[in-house]
């Protein structure tokens, strides 16, 4: 994570009581998103940008043939990279200073998102294979870290599978012991085999009572909230990443020590997270839908042009 981000005992008083409220300092409900906005790049596939509040991360997906693993000679490879610089907060450093907790948070991120897509079937690695044993498509999802207000894995996830869908390959044929890579001049290039949209959602806990009642207690009334600020992230007491897709399916669920929460509170935050599912994904298909629809009218206007002369 970043470098010490100091909070003042009236700033932390002030955050915790409102969200006993059901208030947050940006005027959201505790169970609300902050505004997303998805852009695609129109010039080249594979690259997207996302904004979540003040949260910002850039996605790009890039491909080439390699030389399959030979644990796995029938599937292609997938593989994230992430970067955490000052770029995106002050609070970061650069990649050849940075402490050893920045490290551990790039590759939580990385593994997080990768156990999503590629453990939970998401991304077709057996697609990849163009000859078993010799030849296939390598993925690689570059993650850019371009401005940081907290919640860095939901977002990333989102750039990541929306880069991944949007993402084209150039088409290819074998010819003998020849493989012939055509140009984008030539022939369409060709998406991903994606077979589902897993998505991130983490929930941030807090405790109102004492520790005595969460751990021994049956109040059960600990706060959750979701797309915590950097305010909040740090004023959080434990944390739980749940990954759904639209058919309701549970890909993974991360919690790693923190707050003790009850197995009712987190049936409900399963429940929670569904709903969120639907409408990411839903806004997702909505972005690519309309950036396909401006390419083919982008051509169309092409080929007039050239019918014209």
């Amino acid at each position: 994570m970043p470098r010490d981000y100091d909070i003042s005992n009236n700033e932390k008083q002030f955050v915790l009581e409102a969200l006993k409220q059901n208030l947050r300092l940006d005027g959201r409900k505790l169970l609300q998103m902050r505004d997303i906005s998805i852009v695609v790049s129109p010039e080249e596939y594979g690259y997207v940008e996302v904004t979540m509040g003040k949260t910002k991360v850039g996605c790009r997906v890039s491909g080439e043939i390699t030389k399959p693993y030979d644990e796995r000679p029938f599937e292609g490879i997938f593989q994230i990279s992430t970067e955490i610089s000052p770029i995106c907060s002050p609070f970061f450093e650069s990649g050849q200073t940075s402490n050893s907790k920045q490290s551990a948070d790039e590759v939580l991120i990385s593994r997080l998102i990768e156990k999503a897509i590629r453990r939970s079937n998401a991304l077709d690695l057996e697609s990849l294979c163009i000859i078993a044993g010799s030849k296939c498509w390598s993925i690689r999802a570059d993650l850019q870290f371009l401005n940081f207000d907290g919640n860095f894995i939901d977002i990333s996830c989102i750039a990541v599978i929306t880069a991944l869908l949007h993402f084209r390959k150039p088409d290819l044929e074998i010819d003998g012991d020849q493989l012939i890579v055509f140009d984008t001049n030539q022939r369409d290039p060709t998406p991903l085999s994606i077979l589902h949209i897993p998505i991130c959602v983490t929930f941030q806990f807090y405790n109102p009572n004492d520790n005595e009642e969460n751990i021994k207690g049956d109040l059960n009334n600990e706060l959750i909230l979701i797309d915590s600020n950097l305010i909040e992230e740090r004023l959080s007491l434990g944390s739980m990443t749940l990954t759904l897709n639209k058919n309701k399916e549970l890909c993974q669920m991360l919690k790693s020590g923190g707050l003790n929460i009850d197995a009712t509170l987190i049936i409900k935050c399963c429940s929670v997270a569904s709903k969120l599912v639907d409408e990411l994904t839903t806004k997702i298909q909505k972005v690519l839908k309309v950036d396909e629809e401006q390419r083919k009218s982008g051509m169309e206007s092409e080929l007039q042009v050239v019918n014209d002369r």
